[in-house]
């Protein structure tokens, strides 16, 4: 799995922070420059299930959703050497891609008047899509950031934030010890939020 570094670096020129990227996302990206395909088969084993998952909850419709896969997947072999590890992860260089395809794909569904206004109007009908969209975004980001953490730590932070347990019921469900349910929580959300860190 591609390691997300925690590190990140002031920019003596403006102030900004600036990521520093690990050792195997600076390799990636110099193979996707050269257009490696053997880098677009290590993506698509990566970031498929994150990419295809998303896609198919924003799009409601598998067909749909594996068609937009392929432009993006697409899009990422005809853009690769635009990636630069030092302004953001793969992960969300990836699902930027992929939510501008869902958002191209749910403005083709609308269907086009006579009058350029009342387009304009439909198309702002679908901002709540769009918005929808950019929080999907956001969870599979998260989901797939929790993927990274160790299975412990990950399957608390999940039963805690997406199930909504407290910790006393995540120890007794998981017949662990409370102290230990709180200590992995803790070095869990230490760890996504290095990881959230050094995306940005």
């Amino acid at each position: 799995m591609l390691a997300l570094s925690s590190a990140t670096d002031i920019d003596a020129g403006g102030g900004n922070t600036v990521r520093s990227p690990s050792r195997s996302e600076r390799r990636l990206a110099a193979r996707l420059a050269r257009r490696d395909q053997a880098a677009i088969a290590e993506i698509q084993r990566e970031f498929s299930g994150m990419l295809r998952g998303y896609l198919q909850q924003v799009l409601r419709d598998r067909a749909t959703a594996e068609e937009v896969m392929q432009q993006v997947m697409l899009e990422v072999w005809q853009r690769g050497a635009s990636f630069d590890p030092s302004r953001g992860s793969l992960a969300s260089w990836l699902m930027t891609i992929a939510r501008s395809r869902a958002i191209d794909q749910l403005r083709r569904n609308i269907p086009e008047p006579q009058d350029p206004a009342v387009t304009a109007t439909l198309i702002d009908r679908a901002a709540p899509e769009q918005a929808g969209a950019d929080e999907l975004a956001e969870q599979w980001r998260m989901a797939h950031l929790l993927t990274q953490l160790p299975r412990e730590e990950a399957q608390i932070l999940r039963m805690r934030f997406h199930r909504e347990m407290s910790q006393r019921e995540i120890a007794a469900e998981l017949e662990m010890a409370l102290g230990t349910v709180k200590m992995r929580m803790v070095s869990g959300l230490s760890r996504l939020r290095e990881m959230m860190e050094a995306e940005l």
